[in-house]
């Protein structure tokens, strides 16, 4: 009788200990835990006038470009999605999760994420574009941005983060930058009447499309536009181009999973066909490209003999560079103020070392100040030319 006595006060004084204790730390507040900065509760505020989200794609031995990009594309007002092809080594989708893991900046803020379920992309296949589109599909879901970035780990900035949303600040907020044309010239016998299957959409082994022998005739109920695989949208265009409330995005998407490199004429013909957004487009991908003449299948790689063209066309972004190439270090030295691995300059960065554009971390009271450079005006100039009346009535030709 005793022990039973005993067991239930026992277990009645648990319970109300539990009642009482538990609800305490529950309440605890977190700056306990967490000192540093309550970055929910500021991003709420919107300390940024605008806000980007990047996906950065990566294939097979991409894992050191990748997280070189990473550090100098990184803002804290920023989101960053990052796709590693299904095909790449185990290994190197480890050691990018645990770089993206370990890094404080990344774990405080909480802004750069990994597909967890990455797809198998099929060069020039339709694959690459539905990755596009599962990424634009979560950052919506996951957050508030203003514009969708696509970018490569073969690709670089020419501007700090501070100068991009410094000069996009201005903007109307429904602009699309998609290079577009509906000349297709030799790409309509090459890529829009032959008949593919892209056998990543069905296979775990990595393969080139499947050609069928039979062709198909030019479509009547829309137009084509080819362009740029690298574009700047809206948030608005990214919403119509998941949901596709008109039902055109989805259509399209069907007519594209047979269309030879989908990435560089399906928005390019979704929007130009669009009453609603065709007005939108600005006619320029904002990258610095160049080609062979005659024109090969990839662009050039550009060196340090590109470096001033590369300014000179004031552009944001530049494609595509050798891993480690010298042309890097000048680029992080000279435009991103980036020292040793660490973030490019900006005015959310803490200071440390000899060298005063050295941005080594958050910086608690800065969060929210902009500090734009050179490559904000450079880039001011150019949007300037872009939206001029006698080049943005030129939509969708």
């Amino acid at each position: 009788m005793g022990i039973k006595l005993f067991m239930i006060s026992f277990m009645v004084t648990s319970i109300l200990f539990s009642l009482l204790y538990i609800p305490t730390k529950l309440t605890t507040p977190n700056a306990k835990y967490n000192p540093v900065i309550n970055l929910n509760m500021l991003k709420d505020l919107k300390p940024y006038p605008v806000t980007f989200a990047y996906l950065i794609s990566a294939s097979r031995g991409d894992a050191k470009r990748l997280t070189r990009v990473l550090k100098a594309l990184y803002h804290p007002g920023n989101y960053y999605l990052i796709h590693v092809d299904a095909d790449a080594p185990e290994k190197e989708h480890r050691e990018i999760a645990e770089f993206v893991s370990s890094d404080p900046v990344f774990g405080l803020v909480g802004n750069v994420w990994i597909v967890g379920k990455p797809n198998l992309v099929t060069y020039r296949g339709p694959t690459m574009l539905a990755t596009t589109l599962h990424a634009m599909a979560i950052l919506l879901r996951t957050c508030k941005w203003d514009w969708f970035i696509n970018l490569s780990a073969s690709d670089y900035p020419l501007v700090t983060q501070d100068d991009l949303i410094d000069a996009f600040s201005t903007l109307p907020r429904n602009l699309n930058f998609i290079q577009h044309s509906s000349r297709l010239g030799w790409k309509l016998n090459k890529r829009a009447k032959p008949i593919m299957i892209d056998p990543g959409l069905s296979s775990l082994n990595k393969s080139e499309i499947w050609w069928v022998n039979k062709q198909r005739s030019l479509p009547t109920a829309f137009k084509l536009y080819t362009g740029s695989a690298w574009t700047i949208l809206s948030r608005s265009f990214a919403e119509y181009s998941i949901v596709g409330w008109d039902n055109l995005p989805r259509t399209l998407l069907l007519y594209y999973t047979n269309f030879v490199s989908s990435p560089e004429g399906y928005f390019q013909t979704v929007i130009c066909n669009s009453e609603d957004y065709k007005n939108t487009t600005v006619n320029h991908d904002l990258h610095y490209i160049t080609w062979d003449t005659p024109p090969k299948q990839h662009p050039r790689s550009l060196g340090v003999k590109d470096y001033r063209r590369m300014i000179l066309s004031s552009r944001p972004f530049a494609r595509k560079f050798k891993r480690n190439d010298p042309v890097l270090d000048k680029i992080d030295r000279e435009l991103l103020k980036r020292y040793k691995g660490q973030f490019a300059h900006g005015g959310w960065c803490a200071r440390s070392g000899k060298r005063h554009g050295t941005c080594s971390g958050l910086q608690n009271e800065n969060y929210g100040v902009l500090r734009p450079g050179p490559g904000s005006r450079r880039l001011q100039n150019l949007l300037t030319k872009l939206l001029s009346e006698k080049n943005f009535k030129r939509q969708c030709r």
